[in-house]
């Protein structure tokens, strides 16, 4: 737990002078609102060989979303909510609330729902850590019809 706390400090720390870099599927059309997905951080596991930790910052402007969407299917996510709040319902679950500094988690296989700023007023942003496979760039694919 101390190891994925100390890297959502550090990838905290390197959102100022991150690179974008899209981490959703090319072409397909995404549901979305005034939503901002960025890789901002990627460092291979060197003790798990084939598996990295990749850190994803979302930021929604007032009223934004995500579509419904899996993520890569070998994706364990750790997100914490940096400003604002997030509503986040995962597998057909009750959609909850998260505020700055609280986290939440997903397990490989899971249904993200509902990807939203809670607020139609202030903006709200979050930092998605992902373990997952290394070879793994896209991370988020819209769900089917």
């Amino acid at each position: 737990m101390k190891t994925i706390l100390y890297a959502s400090a550090a990838l905290a720390a390197l959102l100022a002078t991150a690179s974008a870099h899209d981490v959703t599927k090319p072409g397909l059309t995404y549901d979305t609102k005034d939503a901002k997905v960025t890789l901002v951080y990627e460092h291979p596991l060197l003790d798990h060989p084939g598996k990295s930790v990749k850190g994803v910052l979302v930021e929604y402007g007032p009223g934004g979303y995500s579509s419904a969407h899996p993520h890569a299917e070998s994706a364990l996510i750790y997100a914490t909510v940096l400003e604002g709040a997030i509503q986040s319902a995962v597998n057909g679950g009750e959609t909850k609330t998260f505020t700055a500094g609280q986290n939440f988690t997903e397990l490989p296989g899971d249904d993200h729902d509902v990807s939203a700023n809670a607020s139609n007023t202030a903006p709200a942003k979050l930092l998605a850590v992902f373990v997952v496979d290394t070879d793994d760039t896209v991370l988020t694919t819209p769900r089917k019809p």
